[in-house]
């Protein structure tokens, strides 16, 4: 990607995203178009580190025993410390007190209305800040969560970690840059609903998004790839699913160039999930079209055992799913297709070679 995104893209963006929420965002959650910022800042303060589903009732059980900041920052430690059990990470809890009681007894019960003046608040990052001077007070500071990186990291195509210091400059600033400044609280609510109800990390609904006429990553093919994170590539145990895509006898062929295992070395098509997905025909359909645009001209040939490898610092488990194509999409055309000729004569991992070597794909 071009990280110098035209204007003209980034109004495309923003009035797609928000024609969307309009029209298909049904989401419903109690603190939406909340502007009580104690409400707010409540409600994002829960959902750190937190699932909304898991989240909601905590949300709800604080705010009907303690309506106002001035009857949280009254209430007992111990008492609000039963309401948060099971939520976990209770630094929050800890947090949550203590500027309850600072916006109580230093500031007369306002919460700030300024973006600087809510980072001083204890347990208040620049994404909650942003957050509360959005949704409270219309203040044009854009969220960015991991539903963001997401979005932004697909739409744009960003082969950047989101989690260096450099990636986490480039995404504030295009993130800022993007958002609507006469609408800044509805439109941070959109994006973040949009990533977690339709740009969502292993199954994106790709072919029926509304951004997908602008989206980088799906005219490229690359949607799977995105975000990168560099913790990500540390983890000790990573589930890759490798679609084997055939077209007469040409195979599409990926080299892996980020600063990940195998880097320089080839591969498929990689779906890298968070969770085991048990693969059958249905949903391999279902994801052919949802993601690829592909919905005939295809035969699903083969789904492979499990094959394992067990790197220095990294369990690798995968599958193989063997895909016929009639034609190449258009999705899938920037990537690399090569003869069976071509294919033997470049490097691949082990775990890929065993499969090879298994499976006689190449013979």
């Amino acid at each position: 990607m071009s990280t110098n995104s035209s204007s003209k893209q980034a109004l495309q963006f923003t009035r797609l995203l928000l024609q969307w929420n309009d029209e298909f965002n049904s989401r419903e959650m109690p603190w939406k178009n909340e502007k009580d910022p104690y409400k707010v800042w409540l409600s994002e303060v829960i959902l750190q580190q937190t699932r909304v589903e898991q989240g909601l009732p905590y949300y709800t059980k604080i705010i009907q025993q303690y309506p106002t900041v001035m009857a949280l920052a009254k209430a007992k430690d111990e008492t609000v410390f039963k309401l948060w059990e099971g939520l976990g990470y209770y630094s929050r809890c800890r947090n949550l007190l203590a500027t309850a009681r600072m916006v109580a007894n230093e500031m007369g019960g306002n919460f700030p209305t300024e973006y600087s003046a809510l980072l001083q608040l204890k347990g208040v990052g620049a994404y909650t800040a942003a957050a509360i001077a959005s949704f409270a007070y219309n203040l044009p500071y854009a969220v960015v969560d991991g539903n963001v990186y997401r979005v932004l990291s697909r739409i744009f195509d960003i082969e950047i970690a989101t989690d260096s210091k450099e990636g986490k400059e480039l995404f504030s600033t295009l993130a800022q840059k993007l958002i609507d400044k006469e609408l800044p609280g509805k439109y941070n609510q959109a994006i973040m609903d949009f990533g977690a109800t339709v740009c969502k990390p292993a199954l994106p609904s790709c072919n029926v998004c509304a951004l997908n006429t602008i989206c980088k990553a799906y005219k490229h093919g690359t949607v799977n790839l995105l975000p990168i994170k560099e913790k990500q590539l540390k983890k000790k145990h990573r589930i890759f699913y490798y679609f084997v895509f055939q077209h007469k006898n040409q195979f599409l062929i990926h080299q892996r160039t980020t600063k990940d295992i195998w880097q320089n070395l080839h591969e498929f098509y990689l779906l890298e999930s968070p969770k085991t997905i048990h693969w059958n025909t249905n949903n391999i359909s279902e994801w052919l079209e949802q993601q690829l645009s592909v919905t005939e001209g295809f035969e699903i040939e083969d789904i492979s055992a499990e094959l394992v490898q067990q790197l220095t610092h990294q369990k690798i488990t995968s599958r193989f799913i063997k895909i016929r194509l009639d034609k190449i999409p258009a999705t899938l055309s920037a990537y690399n297709w090569m003869t069976k000729a071509a294919a033997m004569k470049v490097a691949f991992p082990k775990l890929l070679n065993d499969y090879l070597n298994e499976y006689a794909i190449l013979k």
